[in-house]
């Protein structure tokens, strides 16, 4: 307690008792923020953003995904774990919400300490595939995630989406050192041949405008389906056992044994190719690894 003399004034004893217990409330409060660690802020993630990438995105390798929606979005730390396992440099992501994109990016940053630019390729806002506000649901398509920046971005939709929208999104980013134009889609359910014939055609008239280009996504056909003859005859797969031949040897990457999603080249030759099955999507997962080389025509 505070001391003090006959006119009230405290004594300069309590003063300096007063300061130094002022010095000492603050070093222990000092000390328990260093035991607890700073506050998070609001609608952090669990892990804190590290100073520095705790790791580096893997140059040249590139993944697609057929993310799975409606899956729910208790998967989203997991999706994000099973991307760090192989830490692309550029990710195709087909049936994606603005919303669960987002999450993963955010896991991606916080826990593996990989950072992307995003661009999203909306087809069409639905609140039972997405969530959000009657007024106002959420947005759903396709996103390309890049370690490096991406330009030129663009989103069609296409005239014809068969039983819901479906549509292509195109970047233009850096692989290999060089600039390249990647290109994600989701084409027509598996049951509507007609309709995904007249949607490649669509993209392979812009694929063909390029020297080097990616395309990634979810074809909802197998290797020898007509409807992507104008794809083989600008592209290859990533796969070397997979032609649209008969006696091409295709991996499957759906739950219903079933190839459906591809890595395709233009410009560019594929060093590695894998696919890994997971249980947060009826799709796997397709990565490979890309070489500087030009495929030879």
């Amino acid at each position: 307690m505070e001391t003090a003399d006959a006119t009230g004034i405290p004594t300069e004893e309590a003063l300096v008792l007063g300061r130094g217990m002022r010095l000492l409330a603050g070093a222990m409060t000092l000390a328990c923020m260093v035991l607890v660690g700073p506050s998070a802020p609001s609608g952090a993630l669990a892990g804190s953003l590290p100073v520095e990438p705790v790791r580096d995105v893997v140059p040249n390798r590139v993944m697609t995904w057929n993310i799975c929606n409606p899956c729910g979005d208790e998967g989203n730390a997991g999706r994000a774990a099973e991307i760090a396992t192989y830490a692309p440099q550029v990710i195709g992501m087909q049936e994606a919400c603005v919303r669960d994109v987002e999450k993963i990016r955010e896991y991606l940053r916080n826990r593996y300490g990989l950072v992307y630019h995003v661009e999203y390729g909306t087809v069409l806002r639905k609140r039972s595939r997405c969530g959000g506000m009657p007024w106002w649901p959420g947005a759903y398509g396709q996103a390309v995630l890049s370690a490096a920046p991406m330009t030129d971005h663009v989103n069609v939709e296409y005239p014809d989406g068969g039983s819901e929208d479906r549509g292509y999104m195109a970047v233009t980013t850096t692989v290999g050192g060089k600039p390249v134009r990647v290109f994600n889609t989701h084409l027509a359910h598996r049951h509507q041949a007609d309709i995904r014939a007249g949607q490649v055609g669509v993209l392979a008239t812009e694929v063909a405008r390029h020297d080097r280009a990616i395309v990634l996504g979810d074809f909802n056909a197998v290797p020898d389906a007509s409807e992507l003859d104008r794809i083989w005859a600008l592209a290859a797969d990533t796969d070397p056992r997979c032609r649209p031949t008969s006696s091409g040897t295709c991996g499957i990457t759906t739950d219903w044994q079933s190839k459906f999603d591809y890595i395709f080249l233009r410009g560019i030759a594929p060093l590695a190719h894998g696919v890994r099955d997971t249980s947060y999507s009826d799709h796997h997962l397709v990565h490979a690894d890309l070489g500087p080389a030009r495929v030879d025509s």
